[in-house]
């Protein structure tokens, strides 16, 4: 089930609105309703949550249009009823870089504000966003001028999963290396939240669910970092294999399918000769099955690129370097000498160990 409606693209990122978003929208007429405002208001109501959410989608784009300026795509930007989530395919280690991009968000909803507010000035007269359904004609641009401001502010909160904590980790960044500015940026936003959710006993319970969310925001993100320090302190060299389920070129697919259930793998090294000529994927295999019938030689079916790694790289560096070339497979080498073999599900074992072992 697709949970997604598809909107377009924006300087070639996709935009999508979560289904949830009706939900809001409904919220939204039936509160009104109950209410007894008119057509008009609840008209104005709609108009002010769908600019609410222009202004999100330019937030996010902010720091989509920033990311790419450093090489890093957005697979696309989601909007949700709580706010908008851009999917960056990796965080900028950098810390002049992640400074950059956190910022870029909030940049834009001040930009937004500046711009608004010569028209309140010249038309209308200071007021305060009291709530969606007092939204009419004279009060809509501060209204949006202090939505703009308070996502500003609530933004630059110093805790992930909010912008202030990736600002605060670039600025330890400087001193410190990533995985300690992660961990005392993450611990500093968990303080903030426990501070949250004991005044929002005393008050606005609403800072409760804030703060349970930058809490679990500020986990999720020291336990990646954490994981990803560990993928680039070791080398593949210390995980490879140095024996790896080989088939020749001359095998046919029959052949194949019925080592693959055999021996449980997921990756064949073809050999030709002696000598490494390809790989053949679990993939591979059932589509050479289906397109060509099982009589089908290893040779016609195998991935003929092969890509050969340093022993010294890391497992981060290779995996970035497996994904660009679209390998599942890599040849190990030390001096220019194959010492063995990665694959994919060689890194997922790791990591599942790993795992295993912190917790």
């Amino acid at each position: 089930m697709n949970y997604k409606l598809y909107l377009g693209r924006i300087s070639g990122i996709k935009l999508y609105v979560h289904w949830t978003f009706l939900l809001l929208i409904g919220w939204v007429i039936y509160s009104d309703i109950r209410s007894g405002l008119d057509t008009e208001n609840i008209l104005w109501s709609l108009g002010f949550v769908f600019t609410i959410f222009g202004c999100v989608t330019l937030h996010e784009l902010g720091h989509s249009l920033m990311a790419q300026r450093y090489h890093i795509r957005t697979r696309d930007i989601t909007l949700l009823p709580i706010g908008g989530v851009a999917s960056l395919e990796s965080i900028p280690e950098k810390p002049k870089e992640e400074l950059a991009v956190a910022l870029a968000g909030p940049a834009v909803n001040v930009i937004i504000a500046l711009i608004l507010f010569p028209f309140i000035y010249l038309g209308q007269s200071p007021t305060t966003f009291e709530g969606l359904g007092g939204i009419n004609h004279s009060n809509f641009l501060t209204s949006l001028l202090s939505v703009n401001i308070s996502l500003v502010v609530f933004n630059m909160i110093p805790a992930f999963p909010m912008d202030g904590g990736r600002v605060l980790r670039a600025l330890l960044g400087f001193k410190l290396n990533h995985t300690r500015a992660t961990t005392i940026a993450a611990r500093i936003g968990q303080v903030i939240a426990i501070i949250f959710v004991v005044v929002g006993f005393y008050g606005n319970s609403f800072l409760i669910f804030i703060g349970i969310f930058i809490f679990m925001g500020a986990q999720t993100e020291l336990k990646y970092v954490q994981g990803t320090a560990v993928l680039n302190e070791t080398s593949i060299g210390a995980i490879m294999l140095s024996t790896f389920p080989r088939i020749a070129v001359t095998s046919t697919i029959r052949e194949a399918a019925q080592r693959l259930l055999e021996e449980k793998t997921t990756n064949f090294l073809v050999i030709q000769n002696g000598l490494p000529a390809g790989s053949l994927s679990k993939e591979g295999i059932l589509k050479a099955l289906e397109e060509r019938g099982e009589s089908t030689l290893v040779e016609d079916a195998m991935d003929k690129r092969l890509l050969y790694l340093n022993a010294k790289l890391s497992i981060h560096e290779a995996l970035k370097e497996m994904n660009s070339q679209q390998q599942t497979l890599a040849m190990v080498t030390d001096q220019n000498h194959v010492i063995g073999v990665i694959d994919a599900h060689r890194i997922a074992d790791f990591l599942m160990m790993q795992k295993k072992h912190q917790s």
